[in-house]
């Protein structure tokens, strides 16, 4: 059965001055699609995860949530109301308090942070953050201060905070920077375990053995627009992606 869409993008432009980061760019993210964006540094990628969180307006173009709401008209908090969490390349965590706390912070999001820390979990607010500890790896580390954290673990933490808000468009910046192996590897299964039909997972990253095992497909941008996509195997053997992006170095 297909699959309805997430994210619809349509003749996407944005210009800084005289630079266009983005020039006319169309893409369809569906949802139960873990979706990787790939590209050298400049290719567009920020931009657009910019774009679709209300950080940058567009100069042109269509932005939409499931094809009715129009995201280039509302600001930041709005958007991510509407289930659209965003991690980015540095996790940003509360490194003072423990991991679980940080935990039922993104459960009882909506309310002030002393008001949230004093006030006590409902059963269902309790379970959740029980099954985002245990979908991240970290219940064993629910004590633990986060600022105490290998820089992995805090990725994960950060990942369950937006999780936590039960999110249909997971947008996740460089995921694996700075990851050791093993880190990288417990973030494949992370990402295949947070897939589900009713999210849309967009995956920006550099580590090509990581896109080529969670993504369902891929899209590759150069100089902000769309210059192949596919499977990573077809992106591999695309010699226009060869030539710009994958043959450097």
């Amino acid at each position: 059965m297909k699959q309805s869409t997430a994210l619809y993008v349509n003749g996407l432009s944005v210009n800084f001055g005289g630079f266009a980061a983005l020039t006319n760019l169309t893409l369809e993210v569906p949802y139960g699609q873990t979706r990787a964006i790939i590209g050298a540094n400049g290719a567009g990628k920020t931009t657009l995860m910019d774009v679709i969180t209300g950080k940058t307006r567009p100069t042109s173009g269509e932005v939409f949530l499931d094809k009715t709401v129009d995201l280039a008209g509302l600001d930041e908090a709005a958007i991510a109301r509407l289930g659209i969490g965003r991690k980015f390349q540095k996790p940003s965590v509360f490194e003072n308090l423990p991991v679980q706390k940080n935990v039922e912070l993104a459960v009882r999001k909506g309310r002030g942070f002393v008001a949230m820390l004093m006030s006590r979990l409902n059963a269902g607010q309790s379970q959740r953050v029980e099954e985002v500890l245990d979908t991240i790896g970290l219940a064993a580390e629910r004590d633990r201060l986060a600022g105490t954290l290998s820089h992995g673990q805090k990725q994960w933490l950060e990942i369950g905070m937006l999780l936590a808000a039960e999110p249909r468009v997971l947008l996740l910046d460089e995921p694996v920077a700075g990851m050791s192996d093993e880190e990288t590897a417990r973030t494949v299964g992370l990402i295949k375990r947070l897939a589900a039909p009713q999210r849309a997972i967009v995956v920006v990253e550099h580590d090509m053995d990581f896109v080529s095992q969670v993504a369902d497909l891929v899209t590759v941008l150069h100089e902000g627009q769309v210059l192949g996509e596919g499977s990573m195997d077809m992106v591999r053997r695309d010699p226009r992606v060869i030539q710009v992006y994958l043959g450097r170095g």
